[in-house]
Protein backbone atom coordinates (compact mmCIF):
# COMPACT_ATOMS: atom_id res chain seq x y z
CA UNK A 1 0.00 0.00 0.00
CA UNK A 2 3.12 2.27 0.62
CA UNK A 3 3.97 2.44 -2.75
CA UNK A 4 0.96 3.38 -4.57
CA UNK A 5 0.68 6.32 -2.02
CA UNK A 6 2.99 8.44 -4.21
CA UNK A 7 1.21 7.64 -7.46
CA UNK A 8 -2.42 7.97 -6.05
CA UNK A 9 -1.16 11.67 -4.55
CA UNK A 10 0.25 12.67 -8.24
CA UNK A 11 -2.58 11.17 -10.42
CA UNK A 12 -5.05 13.72 -7.93
CA UNK A 13 -2.72 16.59 -8.80
CA UNK A 14 -2.67 16.08 -12.13
CA UNK A 15 -6.23 15.51 -12.28
CA UNK A 16 -6.90 19.33 -10.45
CA UNK A 17 -4.37 20.78 -13.29
CA UNK A 18 -6.63 20.19 -15.69
CA UNK A 19 -9.72 21.56 -14.01
CA UNK A 20 -8.47 24.68 -12.55
CA UNK A 21 -12.04 26.05 -11.39
CA UNK A 22 -12.18 23.13 -8.49
CA UNK A 23 -12.48 24.20 -4.86
CA UNK A 24 -9.48 23.15 -2.90
CA UNK A 25 -12.11 21.96 -0.24
CA UNK A 26 -13.17 19.46 -3.11
CA UNK A 27 -9.89 17.75 -2.73
CA UNK A 28 -9.61 17.26 1.11
CA UNK A 29 -9.08 13.98 2.39
CA UNK A 30 -8.69 12.47 5.49
CA UNK A 31 -6.11 10.10 4.23
CA UNK A 32 -3.75 12.93 3.36
CA UNK A 33 -5.66 15.74 5.38
CA UNK A 34 -3.42 19.21 5.44
CA UNK A 35 -1.29 17.47 2.83
CA UNK A 36 -2.74 17.16 -0.46
CA UNK A 37 -4.26 20.65 0.44
CA UNK A 38 -0.69 22.14 0.94
CA UNK A 39 0.05 20.57 -2.40
CA UNK A 40 -3.13 21.53 -4.22
CA UNK A 41 -2.75 24.70 -2.80
CA UNK A 42 0.77 25.51 -4.21
CA UNK A 43 0.48 23.87 -7.38
CA UNK A 44 -2.30 26.44 -8.32
CA UNK A 45 -1.51 28.72 -6.32
CA UNK A 46 -4.49 29.43 -4.57
CA UNK A 47 -4.69 32.44 -2.57
CA UNK A 48 -4.64 30.87 1.54
CA UNK A 49 -7.41 33.86 2.07
CA UNK A 50 -8.98 36.84 0.69
CA UNK A 51 -7.26 39.76 1.19
CA UNK A 52 -10.37 41.91 0.85
CA UNK A 53 -12.79 40.47 3.41
CA UNK A 54 -10.32 40.94 6.56
CA UNK A 55 -10.96 43.44 9.65
CA UNK A 56 -9.54 46.51 10.44
CA UNK A 57 -6.26 45.09 12.25
CA UNK A 58 -5.74 41.85 11.05
CA UNK A 59 -2.63 39.76 12.68
CA UNK A 60 0.19 38.29 10.37
CA UNK A 61 2.92 35.63 11.23
CA UNK A 62 6.58 36.68 9.10
CA UNK A 63 8.07 33.25 9.40
CA UNK A 64 11.90 33.29 9.24
CA UNK A 65 14.48 31.18 8.97
CA UNK A 66 15.64 32.98 12.62
CA UNK A 67 12.18 32.40 13.67
CA UNK A 68 8.35 33.85 13.29
CA UNK A 69 7.42 37.64 14.14
CA UNK A 70 3.80 38.21 14.83
CA UNK A 71 2.46 41.46 13.59
CA UNK A 72 -0.65 43.26 14.02
CA UNK A 73 -2.18 45.66 11.23
CA UNK A 74 -3.45 49.02 12.14
CA UNK A 75 -6.58 50.23 11.10
CA UNK A 76 -5.39 54.03 10.87
CA UNK A 77 -3.42 52.52 7.77
CA UNK A 78 -5.71 50.90 5.47
CA UNK A 79 -3.79 51.16 2.00
CA UNK A 80 -0.66 50.05 3.49
CA UNK A 81 -2.75 47.38 5.45
CA UNK A 82 -4.44 46.47 2.31
CA UNK A 83 -1.26 46.50 0.18
CA UNK A 84 0.87 44.18 2.95
CA UNK A 85 -2.20 41.69 3.16
CA UNK A 86 -2.56 41.57 -0.75
CA UNK A 87 0.76 40.73 -1.40
CA UNK A 88 1.54 38.00 1.95
CA UNK A 89 -2.38 36.20 0.40
CA UNK A 90 -0.13 36.02 -3.53
CA UNK A 91 2.48 34.22 -1.78
CA UNK A 92 5.02 37.31 -2.76
CA UNK A 93 6.97 37.38 0.10
CA UNK A 94 7.55 33.83 -0.23
CA UNK A 95 12.03 33.40 0.09
CA UNK A 96 12.55 37.19 0.13
CA UNK A 97 15.76 37.83 1.84
CA UNK A 98 16.15 40.45 4.75
CA UNK A 99 19.38 42.48 2.63
CA UNK A 100 19.81 45.15 4.69
CA UNK A 101 20.11 44.18 8.36
CA UNK A 102 21.20 47.09 10.79
CA UNK A 103 22.28 46.13 14.34
CA UNK A 104 20.84 48.50 16.95
CA UNK A 105 18.15 50.18 14.15
CA UNK A 106 16.28 48.55 12.04
CA UNK A 107 16.02 45.26 9.72
CA UNK A 108 14.44 45.27 6.22
CA UNK A 109 13.04 43.23 3.95
CA UNK A 110 10.18 42.93 0.90
CA UNK A 111 12.48 43.41 -1.98
CA UNK A 112 11.44 40.78 -4.53
CA UNK A 113 14.73 41.36 -6.54
CA UNK A 114 16.45 39.35 -3.89
CA UNK A 115 15.05 35.58 -4.96
CA UNK A 116 15.77 36.39 -8.72
CA UNK A 117 18.29 34.69 -9.72
CA UNK A 118 18.95 37.26 -12.66
CA UNK A 119 19.13 40.12 -10.34
CA UNK A 120 22.81 41.17 -8.80
CA UNK A 121 23.67 41.66 -5.25
CA UNK A 122 24.04 45.10 -5.92
CA UNK A 123 20.28 45.91 -7.46
CA UNK A 124 19.29 44.51 -4.15
CA UNK A 125 16.97 47.02 -2.20
CA UNK A 126 15.65 48.74 -5.35
CA UNK A 127 12.96 46.41 -6.32
CA UNK A 128 9.14 46.71 -5.36
CA UNK A 129 5.70 46.43 -7.47
CA UNK A 130 6.64 49.27 -9.70
CA UNK A 131 4.35 51.64 -7.92
CA UNK A 132 4.66 53.85 -4.90
CA UNK A 133 1.73 54.12 -2.22
CA UNK A 134 0.53 57.31 -0.09
CA UNK A 135 1.95 57.98 2.84
CA UNK A 136 -0.53 57.66 5.67
CA UNK A 137 1.57 59.40 8.61
CA UNK A 138 -0.50 59.38 12.44
CA UNK A 139 0.34 61.16 15.11
CA UNK A 140 -0.20 58.37 17.66
CA UNK A 141 2.00 56.12 15.92
CA UNK A 142 5.34 56.40 16.46
CA UNK A 143 8.72 53.81 15.51
CA UNK A 144 8.85 52.12 18.97
CA UNK A 145 10.57 48.40 19.23
CA UNK A 146 8.95 46.19 17.12
CA UNK A 147 6.87 48.85 14.39
CA UNK A 148 6.29 47.38 10.95
CA UNK A 149 7.04 50.24 8.48
CA UNK A 150 7.19 50.90 4.85
CA UNK A 151 10.58 51.93 3.52
CA UNK A 152 10.60 54.23 0.55
CA UNK A 153 13.29 56.48 -1.78
CA UNK A 154 14.39 59.96 -0.26
CA UNK A 155 13.40 62.83 -0.68
CA UNK A 156 15.27 64.28 -3.07
CA UNK A 157 13.12 62.04 -5.64
CA UNK A 158 9.93 61.31 -3.23
CA UNK A 159 9.07 64.68 -1.62
CA UNK A 160 5.61 62.93 -0.65
CA UNK A 161 6.84 60.30 1.26
CA UNK A 162 5.64 58.18 -0.55
CA UNK A 163 6.16 54.58 0.33
CA UNK A 164 7.53 51.44 -1.60
CA UNK A 165 4.79 49.23 -2.90
CA UNK A 166 6.60 45.65 -1.12
CA UNK A 167 9.75 46.78 1.20
CA UNK A 168 9.46 47.25 4.73
CA UNK A 169 11.61 46.98 7.89
CA UNK A 170 10.78 46.58 11.83
CA UNK A 171 11.94 48.47 14.40
CA UNK A 172 14.72 46.97 16.88
CA UNK A 173 16.04 50.02 18.31
CA UNK A 174 13.55 52.18 18.74
CA UNK A 175 15.81 55.28 20.32
CA UNK A 176 17.77 55.27 16.97
CA UNK A 177 14.85 55.48 14.82
CA UNK A 178 13.04 57.91 16.40
CA UNK A 179 13.95 60.36 14.13
CA UNK A 180 11.90 58.51 11.15
CA UNK A 181 8.71 59.39 12.68
CA UNK A 182 6.62 61.14 10.45
CA UNK A 183 8.85 60.52 7.11
CA UNK A 184 7.96 56.52 6.80
CA UNK A 185 4.58 54.87 7.43
CA UNK A 186 4.68 52.81 10.31
CA UNK A 187 1.62 50.30 9.75
CA UNK A 188 2.12 47.51 11.96
CA UNK A 189 2.82 45.99 15.49
CA UNK A 190 5.12 43.26 16.68
CA UNK A 191 3.27 41.60 19.43
CA UNK A 192 5.55 38.73 19.60
CA UNK A 193 8.94 37.54 18.59
CA UNK A 194 10.50 40.13 19.43
CA UNK A 195 13.65 38.00 20.26
CA UNK A 196 13.60 36.77 16.80
CA UNK A 197 13.77 40.73 15.48
CA UNK A 198 17.21 41.17 17.48
CA UNK A 199 18.30 37.60 16.23
CA UNK A 200 17.98 39.04 12.95
CA UNK A 201 19.54 42.43 13.48
CA UNK A 202 22.60 40.84 15.14
CA UNK A 203 23.69 38.42 12.32
CA UNK A 204 27.26 39.72 10.90
CA UNK A 205 27.05 41.55 7.67
CA UNK A 206 28.88 43.49 4.96
CA UNK A 207 30.63 40.27 3.36
CA UNK A 208 28.70 40.85 -0.32
CA UNK A 209 27.69 44.27 0.54
CA UNK A 210 27.35 46.88 3.22
CA UNK A 211 24.19 45.52 6.10
CA UNK A 212 23.47 42.26 3.95
CA UNK A 213 23.78 39.12 6.07
CA UNK A 214 26.63 37.30 5.69
CA UNK A 215 24.40 34.23 6.02
CA UNK A 216 21.28 34.84 3.82
CA UNK A 217 18.49 35.07 6.41
CA UNK A 218 14.96 34.61 4.73
CA UNK A 219 11.28 35.41 4.96
CA UNK A 220 9.43 31.55 4.47
CA UNK A 221 6.29 32.99 3.99
CA UNK A 222 3.79 34.98 5.76
CA UNK A 223 0.49 33.65 7.44
CA UNK A 224 -2.81 35.18 8.34
CA UNK A 225 -3.16 34.08 11.74
CA UNK A 226 -6.43 36.13 12.56
CA UNK A 227 -8.65 38.32 10.23
CA UNK A 228 -9.21 40.98 12.56
CA UNK A 229 -13.19 40.56 12.85
CA UNK A 230 -14.68 42.22 15.51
Amino acid sequence: MKRIVPVILMCMVVSVSCHRKISVSNVADPFFGDTLKHVVDTFLHVPPFNPYTLGDEPIFDIVTTKGTIRVKLYKETPLHRENFARLAAGRFYDNVLFHRVINRFMIQGGDPWTKDPNRTVDEYGWGDQGFWIPAEFIDTVRHKKGALAAAREGDDVNPEKMSSSSQFYIVQDEDRCKRLDGNYTVFGQTIGGMDVIDSIANVPTGAEKLDMPNEPVRIITIKLVDAGMK
